[in-house]
């Protein structure tokens, strides 16, 4: 059984940063993508980054690029999303999710992810 819990959320003005924090539990090494997705009402979830944990390969949408970095701990049980020069559109609850190896062009398909953790919110300020 894999586990995962989001930490960090909170509210900030535009520009500013957030860290978000995702701790991993169980048969991990079954499970080594590990993605970011953020939601809003009336909006499909919306992959924002990922990792694919045992390869070191990182993945981002258009719209984070060059602002969001997600890395790992050495044990790899533990994802962050380090998230820059914050905008009001980055506001969502922020989800992280567990899933077998996939080829590279589908990381942001919230439907290849089957362990999720409760979310956190994000909310920019302009």
């Amino acid at each position: 059984q894999v586990q995962v819990k989001e930490s960090g959320g909170g509210s900030v003005q535009a520009g500013g940063s957030l860290r978000l924090s995702c701790s991993g539990s169980g048969n991990l090494f079954t499970r080594p993508f590990m993605g970011w997705f953020r939601q809003t009402p009336g909006k499909e979830r919306e992959g924002v980054a990922a990792i694919f944990t045992t390869a070191g390969r990182t993945y981002y949408a258009d719209s984070v690029k060059g602002r969001f970095t997600v890395s790992q701990d050495n044990a790899g049980s533990t994802v962050y999303l380090q998230m820059n020069d914050l905008k009001p559109e980055d506001t969502g609850l922020y989800y992280c999710a567990a899933a077998p190896p996939m080829a590279d062009s589908v990381w942001a398909r919230a439907r290849n992810y089957n362990y999720w953790g409760q979310g956190t919110q994000v909310t920019v300020s302009s």
